[in-house]
């Protein structure tokens, strides 16, 4: 085929008419040639800038700029854009200033061709998405900041609760007094369980957690989570089934937890005979780790809704509750924020599975480590003794912890602040154990309150860091085995417990120093 030609008058057009400014530049600098859209973009008519420097376009305090890219394009005469990378300023008739782009292609005796482009749209919405994004961060962080506040200070009341109601339960009164306590020790504990899922909700919403992936075995995740749920099944009469797991996987720890957490208690809440189980099972793309009961099951038109806030199966909303409807929405929120998918298989009168996909890997470095405060079975306590220092800024909560340790037959030490607790371990050297809030007035933390005191009396005293805090930050504190982490609200059993099993710890490391002459 012959090849079709274009005339010179044509080629003329398509140019004059071209969407951008056309320049043709010699090696000067001067301007050969201009079409209408550069009279458009820059004010000038046509004859008043050909023949001219074309650093009449330019801003003045920029034309030196301008004159070291045009030798640099005379040096590599090549197609490319001038300035890459750079913000370009254009000048109008009138002086005024708006941002361009500008492509170069090289033409024969050093001239130049360059195609000019006014930006100023795409630049305000580039300004408007830089100030739009700004925005969502200052609003994240301020959620951030008020869901660790709230965090904080909702636990507070609910902490002192816990203590005085433990310190009532050790008081002697007649039967209607300890019936009435026991309805108290059951609100509080249907309170505790409401915030930390409404908090739970409101930071995974805010975007305040932030996955932390590691490699890690399932199998000492899927053992701590049989111990801590056997005795919850055994109360209803069924059989929790916890498959050995000797599986890697890949991703943040913690949240896997807390999902399966919800999982399996939600599926001893709704199973009234029978088993839960727990198994993870390799695939040719990963794991499937499931929660399989043979509870109630859940009818096909109601799957849609489960993992809804609130939404209970077969509860009137009138209805007294077991829960509130809030586990299953947050391992949805959960799943999502870890890119996993859960899958939801059920049918009524026969129970109900629910599967996720993780990613497997052949091996990995144990990452996983059990707090060391959870055990099956408590330790025989001793006899109360000691001095416990006790550092707290809300009032209420250090007098209820104070009342409740002397109560058992510590001699507390109570401190309000750092300076104070440093105050206090001089005037008692011999303090046995530290108890600390994490999140103290003036940007103080028990952490600081704990290392503190260490350095001034030289020995690594006991120590319970107590924390509203569920953030990854608290995931970060050191290991060390004289240091545990207590949620709060942390009941009184627990507290002791703790506070024992530390105690105990000591105890035995001296009567090991004695019998080995240290």
């Amino acid at each position: 085929d012959k090849p079709m030609t274009i005339d010179q008058q044509l080629l003329a057009e398509l140019v004059e008419l071209a969407p951008d400014a056309m320049l043709i530049v010699d090696a000067s600098g001067e301007i050969l040639y201009a079409n209408q859209r550069v009279s458009d973009l820059f004010g000038y008519r046509r004859e008043a800038i050909v023949r001219r420097s074309v650093d009449v376009l330019l801003p003045e305090r920029l034309q030196a700029r301008h004159a070291h890219h045009r030798r640099h394009f005379a040096e590599d005469p090549r197609a490319r854009p001038m300035g890459a990378g750079l913000d370009l300023l254009g000048r109008r008739s009138d002086g005024s200033e708006f941002p361009l782009e500008i492509s170069l292609s090289p033409l024969r005796d050093g001239w130049a061709a360059a195609a000019i482009r006014n930006v100023t749209d795409r630049k305000r919405v580039e300004q408007e998405l830089i100030e739009a994004r700004e925005e969502a961060d200052r609003a994240n962080l301020s959620k951030s900041r008020f869901l660790a506040t709230a965090s904080h200070d909702l636990r507070q009341p609910l902490q002192a609760l816990s203590m005085l109601h433990g310190t009532l339960c050790r008081v002697d009164m007649p039967a209607s007094g300890r019936e009435a306590l026991a309805q108290q020790g059951r609100a509080i504990d249907a309170m505790k369980r409401l915030l930390s899922a409404l908090l739970d909700i409101s930071k995974l919403e805010s975007g305040a957690v932030k996955p932390q992936s590691s490699e890690f075995p399932l199998h000492p995740l899927f053992e701590l989570l049989s111990t801590e749920f056997s005795p919850a099944a055994r109360d209803k009469g069924l059989t929790l089934i916890v498959e050995p797991a000797d599986v890697c996987t890949r991703t943040d720890q913690s949240l896997l937890e807390q999902l399966l957490r919800n999982l399996i208690s939600n599926a001893i809440k709704y199973t009234s005979t029978g088993t839960v189980a727990l198994r993870a099972m390799p695939t040719t793309t990963g794991v499937c780790v499931e929660v399989r009961d043979t509870g109630e099951g859940i009818a096909e038109d109601q799957l849609a809704y489960i993992f809804d806030e609130f939404y209970q199966i077969g509860v009137a909303s009138n209805a007294a509750r077991e829960g509130y409807g809030l586990g299953l929405a947050i391992v949805q929120r959960i799943a999502r924020l870890l890119g996993l998918r859960i899958q939801v298989q059920s049918q009524v009168g026969q129970g109900s599975s629910f599967t996720l996909g993780l990613p497997r890997i052949e091996s990995a470095r144990p990452d996983y480590a059990g707090d060391s405060s959870v055990t099956a079975t408590h330790l025989a306590r001793h006899a109360p003794s000691g001095k416990i220092l006790v550092t707290e800024d809300e009032p209420s909560v250090l007098q209820a912890t104070r009342l409740l340790l002397e109560l058992e037959g510590y001699q507390v030490i109570p401190a309000m602040s750092r300076e104070e607790a440093l105050q206090r371990s001089c005037e008692h050297p011999d303090i046995a154990l530290l108890v600390s809030d994490y999140h103290l007035k003036e940007d103080q933390t028990g952490l600081n309150v704990i290392t503190g005191i260490r350095h001034l009396l030289a020995r690594n005293i006991p120590a319970i860091l107590v924390t509203g805090d569920t953030s990854s930050a608290m995931r970060k504190l050191p290991r060390d085995r004289q240091l545990r982490l207590a949620s709060k609200p942390i009941d009184a059993e627990e507290l002791l417990t703790l506070m024992n099993e530390l105690l105990n710890a000591r105890r035995d490391s001296f009567a090991t120093g004695r019998e080995s002459g240290a």
